[in-house]
């Protein structure tokens, strides 16, 4: 898989309430914040709004699917969270070839955005590149 600097890809997805429910319950945080309306709208989002590492989890989605793709191998994701995913928000993942490492390592520039065009998730991620067939471990 040839890959050059400046290369993109996205996934979008609209945040339902069955989204952060399922996550709440896969993850264990069931942080009044994202589960209980009452708590949250008396809060400093004035409503319930998704964990920040479920909007963040679509650049994974992006990595293993789309760019590089099948194959890739994760090594490090860091992650800031600027702004709140709440439901009904539309987000989409974008992830850019930032730059070409040796032994087939990559840093790749990962965000999210809202419909609105917020960013509410930005970083930047290492990965390894899906091997060739044929190729040996250390290619």
């Amino acid at each position: 898989m040839g890959c050059a600097v400046g290369q993109m890809a996205s996934f979008s997805k609209t945040i339902t309430e069955t989204d952060v429910y399922g996550f709440a319950g896969i993850t264990g945080d069931f942080n009044p914040l994202h589960v209980d309306a009452v708590k949250a709208e008396a809060g400093r989002f004035g409503e319930r709004i998704a964990h920040g590492m479920l909007s963040a989890s679509f650049i994974s989605t992006v990595i293993a699917t789309r760019l590089p793709g099948p194959g890739t191998i994760y090594m490090g994701q860091e992650v800031r969270f600027l702004n709140p995913v709440r439901f009904g928000d539309t987000i989409t993942a974008t992830v850019v070839i930032e730059e070409l490492l040796d032994r087939g390592r990559v840093r790749l520039h990962t965000f999210v955005e809202n419909q609105k065009g917020e960013t509410v998730v930005d970083g930047y991620a290492l990965v390894k590149l899906p091997r060739k067939e044929g190729e040996g471990e250390n290619g």
